[in-house]
């Protein structure tokens, strides 16, 4: 049943590599693009590669656990350049995993951001947020997410899982792929597995990141969202760690379900079909043990990627995955999970929080 349902999301999402409709963008190099940071301060970003010398890889033991992470913050300027959304290389693989016959192979390459690399930071101690993205999907898949909330005053961390994503490039050129979409396939792995091994990743970068002087942040005010698996992730990173004071799942099963109280604030921001309690039993099961600060949101018009740049794109390619307007998909996600972090990690009021809004009527509470 898990692994069918990925693999639903999986197609469902090769509807956002249609031939691409060329549209007019602020920078002509690219025929796509992301919507704007709608926070007040230029992004700057930056990549780092990061080695566990204490933990073997656990989809190749005889390595040592290598992470690409991507740091989105606020920068002092927007001075830098803006890199392509992927690599020629990045796209191919991710393409050819979702499935995608006859579509251009470069089409990623020639979506915008934008995050400047090279920008200088903002002086200040910004709280911290962990994106970790859907199985099989690459930390770039919540570039939009993570340049909205870098622009309001956070400095982002995407970490890219190896072994569990399309495409995932090193700095020495290597170029990762999905070996654990194999394994999975063939029942090997349980999906309990990898919320456990993406655990202790994040564990791994808070260490990693809060001892380096070239970044700063406030690592009192922690908190982790991800979409699909990755927001089961967040579940099961704040049961294991608790310096992660928040967490949020965009629409994933919970693997396994939360059986015990986790006593910090979580939201689960689901697409159309997670609003009917019995339509997936781990949220059902999951709720009951929130015993923090908690909500049950659903966005009515969409489907299991919509909130992530998938929902956007595909738009922008003129075949929708979703029946709500990807450019609204996108806002709602920033806007609903930088309310929500900015209740918990800075104390500012969360209006949108509180109920149903006529502002945003797609946006439904439950239960």
């Amino acid at each position: 049943m898990m692994m069918r349902r990925m693999m639903t999301a999986l197609a469902a999402t090769a509807l956002l590599v249609a031939p691409a409709v060329p549209a007019a963008a602020a920078d002509p190099a690219w025929d796509l693009e992301l919507l704007a940071p709608s926070g007040p301060y230029p992004v700057g970003v930056r990549d780092l590669h990061l080695t566990d010398q204490d933990r073997a890889d656990p989809w190749a033991p005889e390595r040592r656990r290598e992470l690409m992470v991507t740091l989105w913050y606020p920068a002092a300027s927007d001075r830098g350049r803006i890199e392509p959304y992927a690599t020629d290389e990045e796209s191919r693989l991710i393409l050819t995993q979702i499935g995608a016959p006859g579509v251009p192979l470069d089409t990623l390459t020639r979506v915008g951001a934008h995050g400047h690399t090279g920008a200088a930071a903002k002086h200040g101690s910004w709280p911290v947020v962990v994106l970790s993205p859907g199985f099989s999907f690459p930390r770039g898949s919540l570039t939009g997410l993570a340049e909205d909330l870098a622009s309001r005053g956070y400095l982002v961390v995407g970490v890219d899982h190896t072994y569990e994503a399309a495409a995932i490039t090193f700095p020495d050129g290597r170029v990762t792929t999905c070996d654990v979409c194999a394994l999975l396939e063939g029942d090997t792995v349980r999906p309990a597995q990898i919320t456990e091994g993406r655990a202790a990743d994040v564990s791994f970068v808070l260490d990693e990141l809060s001892s380096r002087r070239d970044v700063r942040a406030d690592w009192s005010r922690v908190a982790m969202a991800g979409h699909s698996i990755g927001g089961s992730s967040a579940a099961e990173t704040m049961l294991r760690d608790r310096r992660v004071d928040a967490g949020v799942n965009i629409d994933g099963t919970f693997f396994p379900p939360v059986s015990r109280a986790l006593d910090r604030p979580f939201l689960m921001l689901g697409a159309e079909n997670h609003g009917e309690p019995g339509n997936d039993a781990s949220w059902d099961a999951t709720y009951p043990h929130l015993t923090g600060w908690k909500r049950w949101i659903t966005v009515a018009g969409t489907t299991h990627s919509s909130l992530t740049d998938y929902g956007i794109l595909s738009d922008r390619v003129d075949v929708p995955l979703q029946t709500l307007d990807g450019d609204r998909c996108a806002e709602i996600a920033a806007d609903y999970v930088a309310e929500f972090v900015g209740r918990h990690l800075k104390g500012r009021p969360a209006p949108l929080l509180r109920g149903p809004d006529a502002a945003h009527p797609e946006v439904l509470f439950w239960p």
